[in-house]
């Protein structure tokens, strides 16, 4: 029996598919445009109040760390540092949640002593939001 929920096993057959579409392009050039037209794609089929979140966590993102390249991760908006997923961003829907989350992997630069966050709920991309998480993308990148 699977520990998995229908949710996390649909995420890896995701993932599985975008590691076989990205091997298949050609120059790396093609492959991060390819990325990120498939980053806008997820991002165009959310449901509504999910993807004016993430259109606005996208817009934040490429312009506080442009070094950040936008690619799909476990079928989530995601954007990498040589090939290796720095922040994401998952949908409320994507696993029947509360609220869309912003995610920072391990490989963001965002220690602070012995504890610290590495995800954020997200309701609302305000102002004073958009400061915050431009800040956290500008620091994960450091």
């Amino acid at each position: 029996m699977s520990t998995f929920t229908a949710e996390e096993r649909a995420a890896m057959k995701e993932h599985a598919k975008e590691l076989k579409t990205a091997a298949r392009r050609a120059s790396q050039a093609d492959k991060a445009a390819q990325a990120e037209r498939d980053v806008l794609a997820k991002i165009a089929e959310m449901a509504p109040a999910d993807r004016v979140l993430a259109e606005r966590v996208h817009a934040v993102v490429t312009a506080h760390a442009p070094a950040l390249e936008p690619k799909l991760w476990y079928g989530m908006p995601s954007y990498a540092l040589d090939g290796k997923v720095v922040c994401f961003f998952q949908s409320a829907e994507k696993f029947k949640s509360r609220y869309a989350t912003l995610g920072f992997s391990d490989q963001a630069a965002l220690d602070d002593g012995p504890m610290w966050p590495t995800g954020f709920a997200l309701t609302d991309v305000t102002p004073a939001v958009e400061k915050k998480i431009a800040a956290l993308v500008e620091r994960a990148v450091r």
